[in-house]
């Protein structure tokens, strides 16, 4: 009995360990088939919620035919350059791809048609929640189980190229700015009044 819980104990402590060890993709091991682009210019400024993105994507020809005989998936992702993700640990890399912070904003998730060779095109706007920041765009290949298997991107392997910048929707309306510039200047205004008016009255008061 006593062998037989520990060849229990033993199935359950191996199925433990392959289950946390399944998923664990790290970047590191992913090789870069995808060729992709983005329509933004190197240092180009775009407002968040007005600009659109066209991202194009297609497998590297020079690659041997099955290379992306288990792609099922391209998800497209904005990314943080590492300009912004200096001191900000929310935004950090990890080469673990399930703690990775680099790729927060998705773009898009599309089939991915293996007969079709041609280049693919998406237009994205950018969404009204990006934050302010440099950014990149990249594209991970998916397979059936959804883990990434490929990618591509419009920077370099140092992240120091094709980079452009988002500016964050500020809140703020200038018909909200010229009330409060309105409500400023009564205020003063109304000040002074009630200290002229004052003023006027203690010489009244002396006067008698």
């Amino acid at each position: 009995m006593a062998a037989q819980g520990l060849v229990v104990v033993a199935s359950l402590l191996i199925f433990c360990l392959a289950g946390s060890c399944y998923g664990k993709v790290h970047f590191s091991t992913l090789k870069r088939t995808l060729d992709v682009t983005a329509s933004p210019k190197q240092g180009q400024v775009l407002e968040a919620g007005l600009d659109k993105i066209t991202v194009t994507w297609a497998l590297n020809k020079t690659l041997p035919a099955g290379t992306d005989s288990a792609y099922k998936t391209i998800k497209l992702k904005l990314c943080y350059a590492p300009i912004s993700q200096k001191d900000r640990a929310w935004r950090k890399t990890e080469d673990e791809l399930n703690r990775d912070k680099t790729c927060q904003h998705k773009i898009v998730a599309k089939p991915y048609d293996a007969s079709n060779k041609t280049v693919q095109r998406y237009e994205w706007l950018v969404e009204r929640d990006v934050p302010k920041a440099t950014y990149f765009v990249r594209a991970y290949a998916f397979d059936s189980n959804d883990a990434e298997v490929a990618y591509g991107q419009t920077t370099d392997g140092k992240k120091s190229t094709n980079l452009f910048e988002i500016n964050a929707v500020s809140g703020r309306h200038a018909s909200l700015d010229i009330c409060s510039i309105c409500f400023s200047v009564f205020s003063v205004v109304s000040l002074f009044f009630f200290f002229y008016i004052e003023k006027r009255k203690g010489k009244a008061s002396s006067s008698k």
